[in-house]
């Protein structure tokens, strides 16, 4: 697959909490974690389980952070 984002970032799934409808899912990118919240649906389609390799694919206008 290819796709237009540069920021690719590959590791390995380390957990997965799905809530109600969303699911965070912590990818271990060389000791650092990223987690992203995505829908139970695409966890169950992408056939998401802890150990197994992923990428975040990082697309966003802006990151905001407040305090």
């Amino acid at each position: 697959m290819k796709v237009s984002a540069r920021n690719q970032l590959s590791g390995r799934i380390t957990k997965i909490v799905k809530g109600a409808t969303t699911s965070h899912v912590s990818i271990d990118i060389g000791g650092k974690v990223i987690t992203a919240s995505i829908t139970n649906e695409a966890v169950d389609d992408l056939g998401l389980r802890v150990g197994e390799a992923a990428t975040a694919i990082i697309k966003a206008s802006d990151v905001m952070v407040g305090v």
